[in-house]
C-alpha cells in the first residue's frame, strides 16, 4: 500500500473488488446542476418530469456515475489512483433518495504500465443502473521506496 492507504500495482490482484455507497439527495441534484450547468428539466422541474416516461425527476447520469469515481478514489485502488478512462452504459434511472452502490472489480492488470482495468457497476436496490469499464493508473511500491530514498538523501545533503 502507498502512504495514503491506496493500493500499489504490486498489491492489486485480478478479482479484487470494493463497493462505495451513496444516497443521492435533493441537495446533490441541485448542487450538481449548478456545478455542471446541466439544468435539464428532467432533473430540476418536478412538474415537467412527471410528464415523462420516468414519472418524476431523476438524478443526472454523471452524478450517479460519480459514485464510481468515489469507489476508485476511496476504495480500489484508492488514494493516489489516477483515472484515465471510463466508459458508461446507463441502464436505468436513479431518483432522489435512491442509494447507489458502486462496485469496482479488477479485471486486468498491465503491470509494466502500472495500469488496472476495472469493471464498474452501479446498482440501486439490486438493479443495475450503470455498468462499464475504467482504466486507472496506480503507483508502485518500487518507485515509492526510491522517492523516499531520494528525499532522504536530499534532506541529508541539505543538512536537514
Amino acid at each position: 500500500m502507498n502512504i495514503l492507504g491506496g493500493y500499489d500495482i504490486e498489491d492489486v490482484a485480478v478479482g479484487m473488488s470494493a463497493t462505495f455507497s451513496k444516497t443521492i439527495t435533493e441537495a446533490d441534484i441541485v448542487l450538481f446542476a449548478g456545478v455542471s450547468g446541466d439544468n435539464n428539466a428532467i432533473h430540476i422541474n418536478e412538474e415537467f418530469a412527471e410528464t415523462t416516461l420516468f414519472a418524476g425527476r431523476i438524478a443526472h447520469g454523471m452524478l450517479t456515475a460519480s459514485v464510481i469515481s468515489a469507489a476508485v478514489a476511496n476504495k480500489l485502488p484508492g488514494p493516489g489512483a489516477i483515472y484515465m478512462n471510463q466508459n458508461l452504459n446507463f441502464r436505468a434511472p436513479v431518483k432522489p433518495g435512491d442509494t447507489v452502490h458502486a462496485t469496482v472489480t479488477v479485471k486486468e492488470i498491465v503491470l509494466d504500465r502500472r495500469r488496472v482495468v476495472l469493471t464498474t457497476i452501479c446498482r440501486v436496490k439490486g438493479l443495475v443502473v450503470i455498468d462499464g469499464e475504467a482504466l486507472v493508473k496506480v503507483g508502485s511500491s518500487k518507485t515509492t521506496k526510491l522517492t523516499k530514498a531520494l528525499c532522504a538523501d536530499t534532506a541529508a545533503s541539505n543538512g536537514n
